[in-house]
């Protein structure tokens, strides 16, 4: 009741004012019903009207790498603005973990809002214009990526190559740098799709003797082996989060060197991509002592998990971690070998301690190793890439750094023809949990 008096006396006050109410015409029931809702064809898919299903896999291949359960809880938390200053501090927060991982002061230091792909594509579009001499050392898939990438964006792309489950020596890459005078010369510090880790200790050094910028791709390696950006004279370096970091893909990171950065800022013509344009993100990441732009809208709790990988890099320390891996990678290529398989690189110093890669033995299938393993145990083994495709087998090192778990795989000693697979045999070490296998009857 005192309602209705309320809006009767407030009615007659604004009418003695001149206020005359507009009648509204009556609109039909019928008629409220929208053009869309009318026009629907398709209803909604069968699939998303029920739950997510994702199952429990150990994921053993080149990467991702199982998420420890601090990444993931850190994934779960809520969004919160993408200028929010609690995110500001947390992205300057991920530029000083990436600055520790690469051992790097370089200010150009950030993460890439996509995967290590995308960090790739970055590094060439920002340093590479149309004409630009390129050199890429190619000895597995990597280089192949890296060669089409260079080509895209008009370069003159050279390549120095050597067979997968090879390095190169600094005498074949200054031979190479001789003979076709680049500015830029790509290589790959942890080549996943053939295991082999490319020694980088001098090789920054030989390139600026020969006024060529060095471009190292540690997508698979960092953290789980030596690589120091400063020290060893790289001018791009960038890496992915979900391989040794166990974080979910998404957010990668990358630095350049002063002379990278005079590269980028002396450019003829702009970047092709705005998204990936380092001038533009070095204002959004504050790498340049200006206020912050906005640029895009960063993957946030990607960019909360990446921060937790970072923090728990750094908390064990890079000198544990790298000795960590190479340990797991030594007792695990020693089983393999005692279980009569093959390794794919010879050299032992040239085994890349994250991704270990064996042959596939003689009369097999390797999609039929695999896929028995998956679908009997929920372990992912991976086949090569590119030139390795069907000739190996990839068991992954990377550590799930629970409780500093080590979780390794091996693969049981096929013989020819002979109708065996693998069944897991679990080996217990103060500290790490062991894998391996043994042949069961089929």
């Amino acid at each position: 009741m005192y309602l209705r008096s309320g809006v009767s006396s407030v009615f007659l006050v604004l009418q003695a004012a001149g206020w005359t109410p507009v009648r509204r015409p009556l609109v039909l029931t019928q008629c409220c019903r929208t053009m869309a809702s009318q026009n629907l064809s398709l209803p909604p898919p069968a699939p998303l009207l029920q739950p997510l299903s994702v199952p429990d896999r150990l994921l053993l291949g080149p990467g991702p790498s199982n998420c420890p359960p601090r990444i993931l809880s850190a994934g779960c938390r809520q969004l919160i603005g993408h200028v929010h200053k609690e995110m500001i501090q947390i992205m300057d927060e991920i530029k000083l973990g990436i600055q520790y991982a690469f051992q790097t002061q370089n200010p150009l230091t950030l993460a890439v809002s996509g995967t290590g792909h995308c960090a790739m594509e970055a590094a060439f579009l920002n340093m590479v214009e149309q004409g630009d001499k390129v050199l890429i050392a190619m000895n597995g898939f990597w280089g192949e990526r890296a060669t089409g990438i260079a080509k895209r964006l008009g370069a003159d792309v050279h390549q120095l190559v050597k067979a997968p489950g090879e390095c190169f020596t600094l005498e074949e890459i200054e031979k190479g740098l001789v003979t076709h005078a680049p500015f830029l010369f790509f290589i790959t510090h942890g080549e996943s799709s053939t295991g082999v880790l490319q020694p980088l200790d001098g090789l920054g050094e030989l390139c600026h003797r020969y006024n060529c910028l060095l471009l190292v791709d540690a997508v698979a390696s960092l953290g789980g082996a030596p690589i120091l950006m400063d020290q060893q004279g790289i001018d791009i370096l960038y890496s992915g989060s979900q391989k040794v970091l166990n974080a979910p893909p998404g957010a990668s990171p990358i630095s350049f060197s002063q002379r990278a950065r005079k590269k980028i800022y002396s450019r003829k013509t702009k970047p092709i991509s705005f998204y990936l344009d380092m001038e533009e993100l070095a204002q959004y990441w504050g790498c340049n002592d200006q206020p912050r732009k906005y640029h895009h809208t960063a993957p946030i709790n990607t960019f909360f998990c990446l921060r937790e990988g970072l923090a728990i890099l750094a908390e064990k320390g890079l000198e544990n971690s790298w000795k960590l891996h190479k340990e797991n990678s030594l007792d695990l290529c020693a089983g393999l070998q005692k279980l009569g398989l093959q390794l794919f690189v010879k050299e032992p110093d040239a085994r890349l301690p994250t991704v270990n890669t064996v042959f596939v033995p003689e009369g097999y299938d390797w999609k039929e190793i695999t896929d028995y393993i998956m679908k009997r145990h929920g372990i992912e083994i991976s086949g090569g890439l590119g030139a390795s495709a069907g000739k190996v087998d990839i068991v992954s090192g990377q550590l799930m750094r629970n409780k500093l778990r080590c979780l390794k795989t091996g693969l049981s000693g096929f013989q020819q023809k002979a109708k065996h697979f693998v069944n897991i045999l679990f080996l217990h070490k103060p500290g790490f949990y062991y894998l391996s296998f043994v042949c069961e009857s089929r």
